[in-house]
């Protein structure tokens, strides 16, 4: 094996392998073959053969640097000229005109993503073309898999609406929504409060704690009467003055009580199943109606007719101006009847049970013309509404402490409030739309919602046991409230903002009229 000696020649510009490869790689600039030519002068050395030469520079760098010499092998040429050396001064310009490379914007990709710049830089500097567009076709295939795997296509935004935004229908008008005016204040002396004390306490011994009892009631001539065991008491709220009314014998109590609706007379059911009428102005009893099985614990006046609810399940219905009193009957409960109201209008009377059944009764069948068994316990609290004839308010006792409101037309339950204690009793207010409920266990107190918000104002707390019934005024503005622990309270719940309140509740005067229309009625 024999070394040639380094020689130093000029190299030949039309014999440059190194030249050839340069123009045909694919990731030469186009620019490259004039720069290169400016770089070595215009000549080009030719391309050793021996391993131990250094590799061709990236066209991405270029070497500033030239040697003068170069190793070239024993193995033939395919140049016949030989190299030359090349002047140091062309040597110095080139440097100093080639200090660094800019590439062309126009010929390079901005688009090749981080995936092809890895293949790319991975692969060997002397790749050919068709190898890059093998490495882009691949990538583009691995996108597009990807693509289809996530559900999407390869050109679409990961982070868009699908569908697309509703848009307004309504140009937005931020003036109109920021620039609102502030709610005026509310005066303090029109702001309403609810009483934490009661206006007047009377007391109430010896009467009965049973839930099913319809014990107090209060007239349209302001006077209220409350059974206490075998008495009857009524309170004229006008003088103040209490006078008793009845007493009954010994082996019988008063077990329910309603006022007529003129105020004159006041019905009262007995243990034994009878029903009489006092007049209250005269102090004696009208008349005694019989016929019932059991206890009357509950009645309700229509006019002239007088509808009481026995202990066996039974409603009669009673013409107080014909000596054969009992008109018609009403059945379809199977306990005792604990609640009965007649609508204003006369039209529909509502009726609950100890079998936890609600009956809305039309006044011209006795079938019943809706059936409700949505509560869960004995039902004695209901209430028709006096400023929406068809709404009907009806409350459960212990295992249900549900309030239900039902549409009387169509049957429909309208809405539901869970009160969280036994109810029992319901008053609708005529100033405001609301409702107050009297509670038993475990809270034992009233609670006032609103309608239909059913939004609960306020609580009072004001006895120490259990609610066992209520009576609202004839203003409308003072529910009167006896429970177990033998005390009537008087509050002052819907009292009446901005206007000048009548002086017929706690010492007032109302007109009474009452006992010229009960003479009319003509009782027997």
């Amino acid at each position: 094996m024999s070394f040639s000696t380094p020689v130093k020649t000029r190299r030949s510009a039309h014999c440059t392998p190194r030249q050839s490869r340069l123009d045909s790689s694919p990731l030469t600039p186009r620019n490259y073959a004039a720069l290169s030519s400016s770089y070595f002068g215009g000549s080009r050395r030719n391309s050793p053969k021996t391993s131990i030469h250094k590799q061709i520079p990236s066209p991405l760098k270029l070497d500033n640097y030239l040697p003068d010499t170069t190793l070239v092998g024993t193995g033939p040429s395919s140049c016949a000229n030989t190299p030359k050396r090349i002047a140091k001064k062309q040597i110095f310009r080139a440097s100093v005109q080639g200090d660094r490379f800019i590439p062309s914007r126009s010929s390079s990709s901005t688009t090749m993503t981080k995936l092809e710049d890895d293949n790319s830089s991975s692969s060997s500097n002397g790749s050919t073309r068709s190898s890059v567009s093998s490495s882009a076709t691949n990538s583009y295939e691995y996108q597009s898999s990807v693509a289809e795997a996530c559900g999407f296509a390869l050109n679409q935004r990961i982070l868009t609406f699908k569908p697309e935004a509703p848009q307004s229908k309504k140009p937005i008008d931020l003036r109109s929504q920021y620039n609102r005016p502030l709610k005026p204040a509310v005066n303090a002396q029109l702001r309403r409060r609810l009483p934490t004390n009661a206006e007047r306490i009377l007391d109430a011994p010896g009467i009965r704690d049973d839930y099913y009892l319809n014990l107090l009631d209060w007239s349209c001539n302001n006077q209220v009467a409350i059974g206490l065991d075998r008495d009857l008491y009524v309170w004229n709220a006008e003088s103040g003055s209490v006078s008793s009314l009845l007493r009954t014998t010994p082996d019988t109590y008063i077990s329910g009580l309603k006022w007529s609706g003129d105020g004159a007379y006041v019905a009262v059911g007995l243990s034994d199943g009878d029903v009489q009428i006092w007049d209250v102005e005269e102090g004696e009893k009208v008349r005694s109606m019989t016929g019932h099985a059991a206890r009357v614990g509950v009645m309700s006046w229509d006019r002239h007719v007088l509808s009481s609810g026995c202990r066996d399940g039974s409603i009669w219905n009673h013409d107080v101006r014909i000596a054969q009193h009992k008109v018609s009957e009403f059945v379809n409960h199977e306990a005792e009847v604990c609640g009965l109201q007649w609508r204003s209008d006369g039209s529909q009377l509502a009726s609950g049970g100890n079998d936890n059944l609600v009956n809305i009764w039309d006044a011209r069948s006795s079938t019943p013309k809706f059936t409700k068994t949505n509560h869960k316990a004995a039902v004695k609290a209901l209430a028709w509404c006096p400023w929406q004839l068809n709404l009907l308010a009806t409350g459960g006792g212990t295992f249900d402490k549900q309030i239900h409101f039902w549409n009387g037309t169509t049957g429909a339950r309208v809405n539901s409030i869970d009160a969280g204690s036994q109810v029992t009793s319901l008053q609708w207010s005529t100033t405001y739309k609301e409702i107050v409920s009297s509670h038993g266990y475990p809270d034992n107190n009233l609670s006032i919602w609103s309608y239909p918000t059913l939004v609960k104002n306020g609580e009072i707390q004001g006895h120490d046991t259990r609610i066992l019934g209520s009576a609202l005024s004839p203003d409308g503005s003072t529910l009167a409230t006896v429970a177990s622990d033998e005390n009537l309270k008087f509050w002052k719940v819907f009292e009446q903002i901005g206007k000048k309140v009548s002086s017929a509740v706690m010492g007032g005067s109302l007109a009474s009229g009452g006992k010229d229309i009960a003479k009319v009625m003509m009782i027997r």
